[in-house]
């Protein structure tokens, strides 16, 4: 026990770095397409939830848990000022949800939350820190729920979604999706078999894994998805885990791109 809990917290503190590197790399590559939402594209990655959700579903998995998360790097802004600017300009286009601000010696930070749902939850967050000039600043967007149906699949193609995505960014964010389930059936399994299996619906190849006999975590490398991350000599654009309470008992897995973001 005492293992995975450390192995869980060494894999948020990688988590936690990937996210800040590649938010540092987004770029403002769309934002001369921002003058109207029709030009605005959706970015890359993000029907990645509707493919992870066929493909789980197909082996008959009860999903519980999901999550689309798109971050940027806020790039021009030269004070704290100009950020709170721009959390002003959202908080008119969503009036209706939720806001509250933050405030530490070393970082300002505002929330919102949209209002409640049946399917989802919408998050909207502003970070910047005190402690830069020009100012170091993220946007974060995230939508959570936890039944994935073809209602909720249905909302990431609608008009209100892209022009969610078109009012809060001013470039192409970082999209990262990520799923979490129990497998249905009562059969006694073998982790290594079940990844398997789950390994060849994504055509996955394993960069590296974590094998247990009760946990298991793969990294890999699918061509389902367009995402990636410098691993080493290769792009790993996928992450896939498994627990199991042992005989009898249930069996978690939850599937990431381009890594996991649901604790497990």
């Amino acid at each position: 026990m005492k293992r995975h809990l450390q192995y869980f917290l060494y894999i948020i503190s990688i988590v936690s770095l990937i996210l800040v590197v590649m938010g540092n790399r987004t770029t403002e590559a769309m934002s001369g397409q921002k003058a109207g939402s029709n030009s605005f594209v959706i970015p890359k990655g993000t029907n990645d939830l509707a493919k992870m959700g066929s493909i789980l579903q197909a082996e008959d998995i009860l999903l519980n848990d999901w999550s689309y998360y798109a971050r940027e790097h806020i790039t021009g802004m030269q004070n704290m000022e100009e950020v709170q600017d721009y959390a002003k300009e959202l908080q008119q286009k969503f009036p209706d949800w939720k806001w509250s601000v933050t405030n530490t010696s070393q970082k300002w930070q505002v929330t919102a939350v949209s209002p409640t749902s049946k399917h989802h939850q919408e998050t909207l967050q502003i970070m910047a820190t005190h402690t830069k000039q020009p100012v170091d600043a993220y946007i974060v967007y995230s939508v959570r729920g936890s039944e994935w149906n073809k209602v909720t699949e249905g909302f990431f193609t609608t008009e209100k979604f892209r022009h969610r995505l078109s009012d809060i960014f001013r470039g192409e964010p970082t999209v990262f999706s990520c799923m979490k389930g129990v497998f249905n059936d009562k059969i006694d399994t073998a982790l290594a078999k079940r990844a398997g299996k789950v390994m060849s619906d994504f055509d996955a190849k394993e960069i590296e894994a974590l094998k247990e006999e009760n946990f298991m975590s793969v990294s890999a490398s699918s061509p389902m998805f367009t995402g990636s991350i410098d691993h080493k000599l290769h792009n790993m654009n996928l992450q896939i885990g498994l627990r199991s309470e042992g005989l009898g008992g249930k069996t978690t897995i939850v599937v990431g791109t381009p890594i996991i973001t649901i604790e497990y």
